[in-house]
């Protein structure tokens, strides 16, 4: 605990990927917890955004859980732990009994450390089941999949300060770090861009990163504002650009041949792929002039070291996949890759989302991403461990809930908000209703958390210490002061107690402190095996560290790509149209993204009066043709609508999104984004496609206490001729 007057204690902040380090100090009183900058901080040098430095707000909040709750009659009330526990233990051994360990699903947090999710998905596959996932499955499942089979490891090739430091062009795709990635836009980008690097985004959306880089030569920034769900057809016109002015000058630069030959297969797949490719009629599918396109494509291929920045806009499709895929063709056929200042990065949108999956919490694989159904991998955890793990991959998150009712009859939450932040939100609801039993484990009464049978108080972020990874694969440590609350316990303490009870005290799950758990981690972990907990110190280690006194590494694949043979995989990508398109019921593109000021499902920042004070509601932004066409002015109440429900938010009408094109946030309970995207998933990552819809617009006007659709676009529409 640190007091006022003593040296603060030094953490992580809570909330994106970027790991930026902070102070909290905590006065007399144990709920009076504040921020305080962190000039040293390895990854910030200090800095904060207004998230960072809003953190605290939520650690006294006024809707903290602080006791545990079961659920009687559809009523919850005030129980004990020991009740708690013995009804989480009574059911789970129930479910397991009557339907097979299969029948129970757990779901990690991204919020919570690396120990926390290491012991949940250890407790999931004691249970007897793989049905383990979090929230990378809604953000980065396509990108993890493309890059761990082209590349080897599913994380950004390289790190933030080489690539400030080493780059001089930055694509970034499907990704907005101006609003969602604050500190790195401004700490990296923005300062490589006045150091004279070149920024090419890609997005449907204008947005902040559009406007941070408006600085210096105007040829330095270009903003290529694609349709929703064609950055195929755009990046394969960038590809085939680089291929056609390779073979009008050889000898020029467009491709790297000797790093194709030497370090990649798959080159004529692509060039057999493009051949018969029309240039034209993909930029028109795409939305983009075909000649901002070829400029940017030149841009990218004459740099020296060039780097792609993948986001969720990229990731969230049924061909997020190949998406990702196309951006590693990219780098490849243009050797930007395994040196300083390339590479393919995706911006992970969470404080330990990285972490959450490298220590296994996902259904296919086991820590360090080692594939769940490789027996020599099996084997060598079950050594640690003492127990069989389960051979076949379990069910993603997406395919839990699908199942909830059904094939799921118990479902662990651990500090995630499915209904919020999973597709088809309205549909989400109802299968949880039809659960047996279900536990969520968290620090507010979430939207998830109200269709929980047992509801557990557990402690936020600035009240426990442990490790969390940012998205350039640093592994850092996170200190916690004193308890805010009594009778809330630590996720930690949480599963130990419950694995302890469900298997024995002999079954591995009772640990001295963190650093146990991390020692016992880093054991059958072998991206981590090298790191130790005091070895961390206040820098970090980024992964893989394989063996003591390894210091990491800053980029990977300088000598060789960790897949099977050795070499980089390139492979050609056509075009797939979202599943759904704009027809007559639906004549609009829904897509949707996050603001700066706020964060995911919203359980922490809508609860911050400072991040709740620009946007304390949701919206939606409607290009001016579009209002028009629709009657609506700037600030009506509109529904928005879609096949899977509707939503009240207030129109904001601006040139920043495309004609067609309507775009809202997935933050605010009574109006969120989820409530209308498709739950469709792409077929090899199982990731939801969030990021294109069909969809409908209205006005919403008030008479006598009803609302009613005060127009159509038709109304508005010019007369047709005779």
């Amino acid at each position: 605990m640190s007091t006022e007057g003593d040296e603060a204690t030094k953490t992580i902040c809570p909330y994106c990927g970027v790991g930026c380090g902070i102070k909290v100090n905590q006065g007399d009183d144990p709920g009076d917890v504040n921020f305080m900058p962190w000039g040293e901080a390895p990854v910030n040098e200090g800095r904060v955004c207004i998230k960072g430095g809003a953190a605290t707000q939520v650690v006294d909040h006024e809707d903290r859980l602080t006791e545990p709750l079961i659920k009687e009659d559809g009523e919850f009330r005030e129980a004990t732990w020991e009740e708690a526990y013995s009804r989480i233990v009574s059911e789970m051994e129930g479910i397991r009994d009557d339907h097979g360990p299969d029948a129970m699903g757990f779901f990690g947090s991204s919020k919570t450390m690396n120990e926390e999710n290491y012991l949940l998905q250890k407790l999931a596959r004691r249970y007897g089941t793989n049905n383990v996932d979090n929230c990378t499955r809604m953000c980065h499942a396509s990108t993890v999949w493309a890059l761990r089979t082209s590349l080897g490891a599913g994380a950004m090739t390289n790190s933030m300060e080489d690539l400030e430091e080493s780059a001089d062009v930055f694509w970034i795709q499907g990704a907005n770090p101006g609003e969602q990635h604050p500190i790195a836009n401004s700490q990296y980008f923005r300062q490589a861009v006045l150091e004279g690097a070149t920024v090419i985004q890609v997005d449907p959306h204008a947005n902040k990163t559009t406007r941070s880089f408006e600085i210096g030569e105007t040829e330095r920034h270009m903003h290529l504002q694609v349709n929703p769900g064609a950055d195929i057809p755009l990046l394969n016109v960038v590809l085939k650009t680089i291929l056609e002015r390779h073979e009008a000058e050889p000898d020029a630069g467009w491709i790297d041949e000797g790093f194709i030959e030497e370090r990649t297969e798959g080159f004529d797949d692509l060039k057999e792929t493009l051949e018969e490719f029309d240039k034209e009629a993909a930029a028109e599918e795409a939305g983009v002039p075909l000649e901002d396109i070829e400029r940017a494509a030149e841009k990218y291929a004459m740099a020296n070291n060039a780097a792609v920045f993948t986001g969720m806009g990229m990731s969230q499709h049924t061909c997020g996949v190949d998406n990702v895929q196309n951006e590693i063709n990219l780098a490849l056929i243009t050797g930007n890759l395994g040196k300083p200042g390339t590479g393919v990065n995706p911006l992970r949108g969470q404080n330990n989302v990285q972490g959450t999956s490298d220590v296994g919490a996902m259904p296919n694989v086991l820590p360090g991403y080692q594939l769940v159904d490789d027996p020599e991998v099996r084997e060598s955890v079950e050594e640690v461990w003492g127990f069989e793990v389960p051979a076949e991959p379990g069910l993603t998150n997406v395919e839990i809930s699908h199942e909830a009712g059904h094939s799921v009859k118990g479902l662990y939450v651990m500090g995630e908000n499915p209904v919020m932040s999973e597709p088809d939100g309205n549909e989400v609801e109802e299968r949880l209703e039809s659960l047996e039993f279900m536990v969520a484990q968290d620090i507010f009464m979430t939207e998830t958390a109200e269709f929980a049978d047992v509801v557990l108080p557990a402690t936020t972020w600035a009240e426990r210490s442990g490790t969390v990874t940012n998205t350039d694969r640093r592994v850092q440590r996170m200190r916690g002061v004193e308890k805010v609350h009594e009778n809330t316990k630590h996720d930690l303490d949480i599963l130990m107690e419950v694995g302890s009870r469900l298997f024995g005290e002999d079954a591995g799950f009772r640990f001295d402190d963190v650093e146990a758990v991390f020692e016992e981690l880093r054991e059958v972990c072998p991206i981590y095996h090298g790191m130790t907990y005091d070895g961390l110190g206040e820098e970090g280690l980024h992964w893989p560290c394989y063996e003591e006194g390894d210091e990491g590494d800053q980029f990977l694949y300088e000598d060789s790509f960790d897949t099977e043979s050795g070499l980089g995989q390139i492979e050609g990508v056509r075009h797939q149209p979202p599943k759904e398109v704009p027809d007559e019921e639906y004549p609009l593109i829904l897509t949707t993204a996050r603001l700066e000021e706020h964060y995911n499902t919203g359980t922490m920042s809508r609860r911050s009066p400072t991040l709740s004070r620009q946007h304390p509601e949701n919206f939606v932004d409607v290009h001016p043709n579009d209002a028009e066409a629709y009657g609506i002015e700037d600030g009506d109440t509109v529904r928005l609508r879609s096949r899977r429900g509707e939503i009240e938010v207030n129109a904001q009408v601006t040139e920043d999104i495309k004609e067609g094109v309507v775009w809202t946030t997935p933050h605010f309970a009574a109006a969120s984004a989820n409530r209308l995207t498709n739950d469709v998933l792409d077929e090899r990552a199982k990731i939801p496609e969030y990021k294109a819809a069909a969809a409908d617009i209205a006005v919403t006007v008030s008479d006598g206490g009803e609302s009613a659709d005060r127009a159509d676009p038709e109304d508005n529409a010019e007369p047709a001729d005779d």
